[in-house]
């Protein structure tokens, strides 16, 4: 059987449910979906949308970090947002995150998110 451990660093915000804030599971991560929330003051980030994903990716970032892997370990993103015309404005920032080959993806439009937040970003990771 997988030995799986559940992840949880002070660089990203608390689970905000019963839920890890990611689950390492063999050699792959599991990662939460991640709220634009600085972790140091537990608000959401100001800016909007395109602020948001950058902070959501940051914390996703810092999750990775924690387990001595990179943006480059990504295999799978999914992109929640709660209006679709954001989609480019996500992209830009997102880009700036991740190099070719990128990783696959989703982004789909939800009807609301927690904490009154315009997107929620998971992704999976593989260890090298």
């Amino acid at each position: 059987m997988t030995q799986r451990k559940a992840i949880q660093t002070d660089k990203a915000p608390k689970a905000i449910g019963p839920y890890s804030q990611a689950l390492l599971a063999g050699s792959t991560l599991y990662i939460s979906g991640q709220l634009g929330l600085d972790p140091a003051t537990g608000k959401l980030a100001e800016g909007g949308t395109a602020a948001q994903a950058r902070q959501a990716l940051q914390n996703i970032m810092s999750i990775l970090m924690d387990q001595n892997m990179s943006m480059h370990n990504v295999v799978q993103v999914q992109v929640f947002l709660t209006d679709i015309g954001d989609f480019a404005a996500v992209n830009e920032v997102y880009k700036t995150f991740f190099a070719e080959p990128y990783p696959a993806r989703a982004a789909v439009q939800v009807a609301a998110l927690p904490a009154g937040a315009s997107v929620e970003i998971l992704a999976t990771a593989m260890k090298d």
